[in-house]
């Protein structure tokens, strides 16, 4: 209940800023498609919250509502040079994701708060990039303007709550599919957006890569969340899959144990130092792609001890990459 109260409340919000001569708790009411008891008590929270809402007009049904054009001034005032710097920087790491939608947005956003900035503080905030840079993790190919505005549109019908309707290359069938969908959430991952959307066809959740999205139809029809998804949708997987965790044991050679040893590949992992140099690792995570492409990765420094369906999983996914290079010739019969 709260997070629709959340979202409508978003929305008003986006309906004053967008109007330059107001809004009327009519109009807002119409828009959320809520009684005007509902607004008045959105606009009151929203005003609680801090955010400038103020009406103008003698007569309550005909006043008409309006946000202050620089509702943050307060916060930018208190903007310290950590604070300043530690937005810079986080500016390069969001640029660093693939068809992250408010990209544009935050530039235009720090570049604002940069030009209230006196240029010792400036010259400052321009050598950061020397300090510390990101490299974007490997994401989505194509035209990444494209994607940014599919992202976007994305973006808004989840927070509008809007029905969908795409064409969508699905790798697992390998051939497009046309869905409607309830989008749910954004997520970022592994340098790829991804959409969860209730599927009603198939009446459960999936996930869907952006970058293979391609057609896509924002409808005006709503829908009400019946469902809720986790906070973390991928928290039991070492990548972007949603399954029941099992069991991992597995054993890394010593010479891969102090890389094994100096990351947390994962929340549940327990890592154990044997007398022979190899660590012991285990993990409550879910048996899937991900993870069996996380452990080939080491090639013959990494065993597999549980389950003994993973373990046989990687031994046939070896096999086929090893006769991918031909083996010994075979003897001769002469």
């Amino acid at each position: 209940m709260r997070n629709a109260e959340v979202i409508r409340q978003w929305q008003i919000l986006r309906a004053i800023e967008s109007s330059r001569t107001g809004v009327t708790i009519h109009d807002l009411a119409a828009q959320a498609e809520v009684t005007t008891r509902t607004i008045r008590r959105d606009l009151q929270a929203l005003q609680e919250a801090g955010f400038a809402i103020f009406d103008e007009g003698e007569e309550h049904d005909t006043k008409r509502w309006k946000l202050n054009a620089q509702p943050f001034r307060s916060v930018e005032a208190g903007l310290g040079v950590q604070d300043v710097a530690a937005l810079y920087l986080s500016r390069s790491i969001v640029e660093a994701l693939s068809a992250w939608p408010l990209a544009d947005e935050l530039r235009v956003a720090l570049a604002k708060i940069e030009g209230a900035l006196n240029p010792r503080m400036r010259e400052f905030l321009a050598a950061l990039p020397h300090v510390v840079s990101t490299k974007a993790a490997p994401g989505a190919g194509g035209a990444r303007r494209e994607l940014v505005d599919v992202t976007r549109r994305l973006f808004e019908a989840v927070r509008d709550r809007r029905v969908i309707e795409m064409r969508y290359y699905s790798a697992a069938s390998r051939r497009a599919k046309s869905y409607v969908l309830q989008p749910y959430r954004l997520a970022l991952a592994q340098g790829g957006v991804y959409l969860l959307a209730w599927v009603p066809q198939y009446d459960e959740f999936r996930t869907f890569a952006v970058e293979r999205i391609e057609r896509l139809s924002v409808q005006e029809e709503r829908f009400r969340k019946a469902r809720e998804l986790p906070k973390d949708v991928f928290g039991t997987s070492l990548g972007v899959f949603s399954a029941e965790p099992e069991h991992i044991e597995i054993e890394f050679a010593a010479r891969a144990a102090p890389y094994v040893q100096g990351r947390t590949w994962h929340e549940s992992q327990h890592v154990t130092l044997l007398d022979d140099g190899r660590v012991r690792m285990t993990m409550e995570v879910s048996n899937d792609w991900a993870l069996r492409s996380w452990l080939m990765g080491f090639g013959a420094d990494v065993k597999a001890l549980a389950p003994p369906a993973l373990a046989e999983a990687l031994r046939d996914e070896l096999t086929r990459a090893a006769g991918q290079y031909g083996g010994p010739a075979c003897p001769s019969d002469t």
